[in-house]
């Protein structure tokens, strides 16, 4: 018999629980490990010139975003992709202010909704969609979703039809962020996503695998959204359900370095109940998918429902039940006074909570650094000082997740938009002065 597995068998009951959980998050986790590296070594996936221009519908839904919706217009009207092959739609829903005249006066083509009763992006997708198709049959070749808070960078269609034209049926993009310097939280959000971008959804790429679209900057085939004549995605998040759908479908979403920028929420209470929605929103895939993702993973061998798998499903609950299985066995050794449990035993559950700390702050603190500095040409910020305190406070704003999967699983989450009111330019984010940025 193998020494470890004797040390295993000999070890206390919380040690060997220790170990399982520590193996457990290493097996199903390690994967991401290589994806960093790929993403590393390899650099950015490319796509040769299209042969074809293909005909493109950008959709936007907008609630009460008088304040951005036009830089974005614009930003797509400033596109070095002809115009003619590009029509803007806007749906301002349930709007209380000036966006959709914002947007027409922009040259969006704009949808006035007002069901209350159906709130939320998808069903102003649903709504969008089913729109077009009926007024404008047979037109669009794709559909590019965009939040109203984004901008778009001039080469982005280009890019994107480069990818389309090799006859992917959904692309996701790179996905930036245009107020980094705003807040610590900001600037959090900002490298999860350049994280995301270079060394989850590129590395998939390379790999062969699908990727994840994810709240916005992401294209779909006319073939599929005229399939479901509309949109049928309608958990809390509509981009993960749709993902992870094509997971179990095989149905293969690529990646494409087309870079857009997204603001980001600035204060702890934004961030908290816009991540509270994420959360109940991957806890409704996970238990409406996750047998049909286990079924795909062993009956079709597809390592993109086992990558999705992985996504969705809670997996710092092992951290959270890590911490509380220690805890709770240090406090009742504690009490009583030796009796269930000794000194050695109660050090270890103690060291094992600390290390487990450790190592998590260790883990994003690597992460946020390589982050940092592979991608250091896509952060656009004036206070240096914020990407390096930044550093120190990435760790601390991944921990806040631990609490909001409990919270979510057990609380009532409604969708509610997320407020916008960062006006900027594309070049007010990249334009600043030569040295400002990140180097």
């Amino acid at each position: 018999m193998p020494v470890f597995l004797v040390d295993f068998l000999h070890a206390t009951p919380i040690v060997q629980f220790n170990l399982i959980v520590m193996v457990l998050f290493t097996v199903f986790f390690a994967y991401q490990a290589v994806f960093f590296i790929i993403g590393a070594v390899r650099g950015e996936c490319q796509y040769p010139p299209a042969k074809t221009l293909h005909r493109y519908a950008y959709f936007i839904a907008a609630h009460n975003e008088e304040a951005v919706i036009a830089n974005l217009v614009r930003s797509i009207k400033q596109q070095d992709y002809p115009q003619e092959l590009i029509d803007v739609f806007v749906v301002a829903d349930a709007c209380t202010d000036d966006t959709a005249e914002k947007a027409r006066a922009a040259g969006a083509i704009v949808y006035e909704r007002n069901d209350l009763a159906r709130k939320g992006k998808s069903w102003v997708m649903d709504y969008g969609f089913e729109r077009i198709l009926r007024e404008y049959p047979g037109v669009h070749e794709g559909f590019f979703v965009f939040d109203a808070d984004n901008l778009i960078s001039p080469s982005y269609t280009r890019i994107m039809n480069d990818a389309f034209d090799q006859g992917y049926m959904a692309i996701t993009s790179y996905r930036n962020s245009k107020n980094f310097g705003s807040s610590w939280i900001s600037a959090a959000y900002a490298t999860a996503f350049l994280r995301e971008a270079r060394f989850l959804n590129n590395a998939r790429m390379m790999c062969g695998t699908s990727c994840a679209v994810s709240g916005s900057g992401y294209l779909i085939s006319a073939k599929i959204v005229e399939g479901m004549r509309g949109w049928q995605f309608h958990s809390l998040t509509e981009d993960i359900q749709f993902s992870t759908f094509c997971a179990v479908h095989g149905v293969r979403i690529a990646y494409a370095p087309a870079e857009f920028f997204d603001e980001q929420p600035v204060t702890f209470a934004a961030s908290w109940k816009q991540r509270m929605r994420w959360t109940k929103g991957f806890y409704q895939v996970f238990f409406t998918y996750g047998a049909q993702l286990i079924k795909s993973i062993f009956a079709f061998r597809r390592f993109s429902a086992y990558d999705m798998f992985m996504t969705v499903a809670p997996g710092n609950l092992l951290t959270l039940i890590s911490i509380l299985a220690n805890g709770a066995f240090l406090v009742v050794g504690l009490l009583s006074h030796g009796f269930l449990a000794t000194d050695a035993e109660l050090q270890s559950c103690f060291e094992s909570i600390i290390m487990t700390l450790l190592t998590l702050y260790q883990t994003y603190f690597v992460m946020g650094l390589l982050t940092t500095f592979f991608e250091r040409k896509h952060i656009h910020c004036q206070k240096r000082w914020r990407v390096v305190a930044n550093l120190f406070t990435f760790p601390l704003f991944m921990f806040t997740y631990i609490p909001l999967i409990v919270a979510a699983l057990f609380l009532k989450v409604d969708w509610v938009p997320t407020p916008h009111s960062l006006s900027l330019t594309l070049d007010d984010v990249v334009g600043e002065p030569s040295g400002s940025a990140a180097h």
